[in-house]
C-alpha cells in the first residue's frame, strides 16, 4: 500500500503498495480503514495502479459487488455490504428522554437490520425528529456514530412528481397543489416519462434542476395516491428487523397471571365495518349498588399494549418515532407491527385477550361517580359494525326481528340494549355540558378489491358512533383524574380556547351574514352552538360551521393541563387507542406504574414535555397525509367529469380568485379571477367577496353555483374550474356579457396517463 503520509485516506497501513492488483481482502481492509469516501479512483491511487490495472480493478469491484462483499453509495464510493457509507444522508428517527439523537440511513437496501446511529450534535436540541442531515459515520465498539456535516432540506421539501418529456428533455411536474413550477431533470436514473419519482433539487438559482432519487412507479396505479403522501411527508412505513423480531417474541408470551377475569361478560367491540384493528370494547348493566340507585356500571376494555411494548425496546423506539398509525383508503401505516396491531393486541371475538379495563360507575344523570382500573382477561362476544349495531337497536325499538350476519342475535338484548340505556344517561350529561357541536361530515372513499374507486360520499353519522364516542370520553376523563389522584405524570389532550384575533375575524365574518357576535362575553363551546342554532337551516349554515371550526385552536399533547375547550372538560387524556396512538400508550404506562398493575409501566426518566411536542407534530403530519390522499382520490374520481358542469359551493375567496368544492363529493379547486372575464373584480376582505366593478356581480363564500370542471389532477389532488359557456361573471346570471368568441374559452386540461390518451378511466366506478 502507499505510504500513509502520502495517502490522506489511510492511517497506520503498510508503507509500500503490493505489486499488481489488490486482493479482495486488501480492498475490504482499505475501505474499512479509509477516513473519507473511497471510490474507484481512491482505491487505484492508494495501490498505485497503472491505467491497465484500473480497468481490471473496475471488473474486480463489480465482481465483489455481485458477490455481496461491497456496496456503493451515492457518488460511487464503496462500503462493506451491510455497513454504512463513510458519508451518507441520515434521517433523525428519535430523540430519547435523555436528549440523545438517533438516526437511520435515509436509503437502506441491505438485508441486514437497519442500523440505529447515535448523532453527535454540535449544539444540543438542534435536531428534531424527521430532519435530514449529511453526516460522516464511524463504527465504534458501542455501535455506529454520526458526525453531522450539513443539515439538508427536510423531506417535505423534497420533490415528488411525475416526469414528462418535452422534446429531448425530461421535466418534473410536482404533486403538490402549491407547486406550480416544473424543473428540468438533470439525472433521471432508470425512470422514464410518466413515472412517479422522488427527486431532490440540485444546482443554484436561477438554474435549479431535479435529480431523481427513486422511481416510485405508475402514479395512477391503485395505492399510488397514499404512497405519494408517505414519501412526500417522510412517514416511516417499513419496520426495522429488530422491532419485527421483538414483536414476534413478545407475541408468544403468556397473557400474564393475576388478571381480573371478565370473560363471562358479553363485552362487544363496535367499530367501522372495515376496521383494521380493534382497540376498545364496551359493556354496561344496571348498577346493583344501593348508593347508585338508577345508575349504571360500565366497563371500557382497552387493548393492553403496555404489556407487550416495554419502554426502551426496539418496538417502543419504532412506535415513538411514528407517533400514531396513519389511515388511508387503501392501506394503514401502523404504529406497531401487524402481528401486534392486527392480531395479538387487537380485541377479537372469541379470543382471549389482555386488556386494561376502566370500570365506571355512572349515575342516573350520566355523571361519573367513581372509577377504577385493572389488568383484565377478556373474550369478546362479538365485533359489530356501527351500521349493524344501529340497525339492531332500531329494529328493537320498532318491535322487529333483527338477524345479524355473524354474531348471536341474543346480544341485542344482553349487550346492545343495556349499552344504549346507559348511553342515554351519558348523552344527557353531555348535553348539559354543552360541548362544541359541529356537524361537518367526513368524506368516505370506497374502493373495490383491486383498489379502484367505487364512490366518494359523506360518511354517515349514527347514534352508534356517538355512543362509542361518549363511552371513550368517559374512560379518558377517568384516566386523567385517576392519574391526578396519584400525582402521577399525565399526557393530557389539550384544546385551548380560541385566540382573540381568531374571534375578531369570526365576528367580522358573521357580520356579513347579519349574525351578531359579542366579543365581551365569556367564550364557551355553547357560545358557538348558540350561533349555529340562530342560523337554523339557512343555506349558509355549513359555511358558518366551517368558519367556527377555523377559529378554534389546534389540540395537542402536553403534561401541563390546560383543559379541553371543545369537549368542555377540565381534565382529559387519551387512553382508549394505544394500538394506534403513542400518547395513549404513555397514559397506560402511567396508570400501570401509579396503581402497581404489574410490568410495563413507566421507565422513570420519561420527558413528557418533549414527548408531547414530538407526538403532536407527528399527529399533524398524519392528518396532512390523510387529508391530501383523500383529495387525490377525489380528483381521480372526478377526472371522468372533466369538461362537465358540476354543482359547486364557494369555500374561500381571495384577491386572485375563489376556491370551490363539488357538492356531495368534495375536493377543492380554484377559479382564477383572470377567468372571470374582462371586468375588474374588487376583493372585499371584510366580507370575503369578489365584486364586479361595473356589473356588481358578486362571488361570496358559501355561494352555490354551477361551474365547469376544467381540470382534475389526481397526482396533486388539485381541481380547476371555469364558468359555464356564454357567461363571464356573476352569481345571479345577469349583468355579465357573453364572450365574443367560443374559441376564447380554454379547452379543459386533461392529465394524460402514459400509453393512454385522454381522461383517466376507473373500472368499477359507480
Amino acid at each position: 500500500m502507499a505510504p500513509a503520509a502520502a495517502n490522506p485516506y489511510l492511517r497506520g497501513v503498510p508503507k509500500k503498495p503490493p505489486p499488481g492488483l489488490p486482493t479482495r481482502a486488501q480492498v475490504l481492509d482499505f475501505i474499512a480503514q479509509a477516513t473519507t469516501p473511497a471510490g474507484k479512483r481512491e482505491i487505484a491511487r492508494a495501490f498505485g495502479l497503472s491505467a491497465q490495472q484500473k480497468i481490471a480493478l473496475k471488473a474486480l469491484l463489480k465482481d465483489m459487488a455481485d458477490e455481496g462483499l461491497i456496496d456503493s453509495a451515492p457518488g460511487r464510493a464503496f462500503h462493506k455490504m451491510g455497513g454504512l457509507p463513510k458519508v451518507t444522508v441520515l434521517r433523525v428517527a428519535d430523540v430519547d428522554e435523555g436528549g440523545n439523537v438517533w438516526a437511520v440511513p435515509e436509503n437502506w437496501q441491505s438485508d441486514a437490520p437497519v442500523p440505529r446511529i447515535r448523532v453527535r450534535e454540535r449544539r444540543r436540541g438542534a435536531l428534531g425528529v424527521g430532519e435530514r442531515l449529511l453526516a460522516r459515520t464511524e463504527e465504534t465498539g458501542q455501535g455506529w456514530t454520526a458526525h453531522p456535516m450539513k443539515v439538508l432540506a427536510p423531506a417535505a421539501e423534497q420533490l415528488i412528481g411525475v416526469l414528462r418529456r418535452e422534446g429531448d428533455r425530461l421535466w418534473l411536474q410536482g404533486v403538490e397543489k402549491k407547486e406550480r413550477r416544473e424543473y428540468a431533470v438533470s439525472d433521471a436514473g432508470d425512470a422514464e416519462a410518466g413515472d412517479l419519482v422522488l427527486a431532490e433539487k440540485a444546482g443554484r438559482p436561477p438554474r435549479i434542476t431535479a435529480r431523481v432519487v427513486e422511481r416510485l412507479g405508475d402514479p395512477f396505479a391503485p395505492r399510488s395516491f397514499s404512497l405519494i403522501a408517505i414519501h412526500r411527508l417522510g412517514i416511516p412505513d417499513v419496520f426495522a428487523q429488530e422491532a419485527l423480531d421483538e414483536a414476534a417474541r413478545v407475541a408468544r408470551q403468556p397473557l400474564g397471571e393475576g388478571r381480573e377475569d371478565l370473560t363471562h361478560l358479553p363485552i362487544v367491540a363496535i367499530d367501522p365495518a372495515d376496521a383494521r384493528d380493534h382497540d376498545d370494547a364496551v359493556w354496561a348493566a344496571p348498577d346493583d349498588d344501593p348508593a347508585n340507585v338508577g345508575g349504571w356500571q360500565a366497563i371500557v376494555a382497552i387493548a393492553d399494549v403496555s404489556y407487550y411494548v416495554r419502554p426502551k425496546g426496539a418496538l417502543d423506539r419504532e412506535a415513538r418515532a411514528r407517533g400514531n398509525s396513519v389511515y388511508f383508503p387503501d392501506r394503514v401505516v401502523p404504529m406497531l407491527p401487524e402481528i401486534l396491531s392486527a392480531d395479538v393486541c387487537s380485541l377479537k371475538a372469541g379470543e382471549d385477550r389482555a386488556a386494561l379495563a376502566c370500570h365506571l360507575r355512572i349515575g342516573k344523570d350520566g355523571s361519573l361517580r367513581s372509577w377504577r382500573f385493572s389488568r383484565a382477561l377478556v373474550r369478546l362476544a362479538a365485533n359489530i359494525a356501527y351500521e349493524e349495531a344501529q340497525a339492531a337497536i332500531d329494529a328493537l325499538a320498532a318491535g322487529d326481528q333483527f338477524a345479524p350476519r355473524s354474531w348471536d342475535p341474543a346480544l341485542v338484548d344482553t349487550a346492545l340494549a343495556p349499552l344504549w340505556d346507559c348511553w342515554r344517561a351519558l348523552a344527557a350529561a353531555r348535553d348539559r355540558r354543552e360541548p362544541l357541536e359541529l356537524d361537518l361530515p367526513e368524506r368516505r372513499v370506497v374502493l373495490d378489491e383491486k383498489g379502484r374507486i367505487m364512490s366518494v360520499a359523506p360518511r354517515e353519522r349514527l347514534d352508534a358512533h356517538r355512543l362509542i364516542e361518549d363511552y371513550m370520553i368517559a374512560a379518558n376523563v377517568a384516566a386523567a383524574k385517576a392519574l391526578e389522584a396519584k400525582k402521577a405524570p399525565v399526557m393530557y389532550r389539550v384544546h385551548e380556547a380560541p385566540a382573540r384575533e381568531k374571534l375578531v375575524a369570526l365576528k367580522d365574518y358573521l357580520a356579513t351574514f347579519e349574525v351578531a357576535f359579542a366579543l365581551g362575553q365569556v367564550i364557551r363551546p355553547a357560545t358557538f352552538n348558540h350561533i349555529i342554532a340562530r342560523v337554523g337551516d339557512a343555506e349558509f349554515r355549513p359555511e358558518i360551521m366551517e368558519q367556527i371550526l377555523r377559529s378554534q385552536t389546534q389540540a395537542y399533547y402536553a403534561p401541563l393541563n390546560q383543559g379541553h375547550f371543545g369537549l368542555a372538560l377540565g381534565s382529559y387524556a387519551h387512553f382508549t387507542s394505544p394500538i394506534r396512538r403513542y400518547a395513549d400508550l404513555m397514559v397506560h404506562r402511567a396508570l400501570v406504574s401509579a396503581y402497581a398493575l404489574g410490568p410495563g409501566g413507566l421507565a422513570g426518566d420519561e420527558d413528557f414535555e418533549r414527548a408531547g411536542e414530538t407526538i403532536s407534530q407527528l399527529e399533524r403530519r398524519a392528518m396532512e397525509a390523510e387529508r391530501e390522499t383523500i383529495d387525490r382520490y377525489v380528483a381521480a374520481y372526478l377526472a371522468e367529469r372533466v369538461g362537465e358542469l358540476v354543482e359547486a359551493r364557494i369555500t374561500g375567496v381571495t384577491n386572485f380568485g375563489f376556491f370551490a368544492t363539488v357538492e356531495g363529493v368534495g375536493g377543492d379547486g380554484l377559479m382564477p379571477v383572470r377567468d372571470l372575464g374582462g371586468e375588474y373584480f374588487r376583493y372585499d376582505e371584510a366580507s370575503r367577496r369578489l365584486i364586479g366593478e361595473h356589473s356588481g356581480e358578486t362571488y361570496a363564500q358559501g355561494q352555490r353555483l354551477a361551474l365547469r370542471l376544467a381540470e382534475s389532477n389526481p397526482v396533486s389532488g388539485a381541481l380547476r374550474f371555469e364558468l359555464p359557456e356564454g357567461r363571464y361573471g356573476g352569481a345571479g346570471g345577469g349583468g355579465g356579457r357573453a364572450r365574443e368568441k367560443e374559441s376564447e374559452r380554454r379547452p379543459p386540461r386533461v392529465l394524460k396517463r402514459r400509453g393512454r390518451p385522454g381522461n383517466i378511466r376507473h373500472q368499477g366506478k359507480r
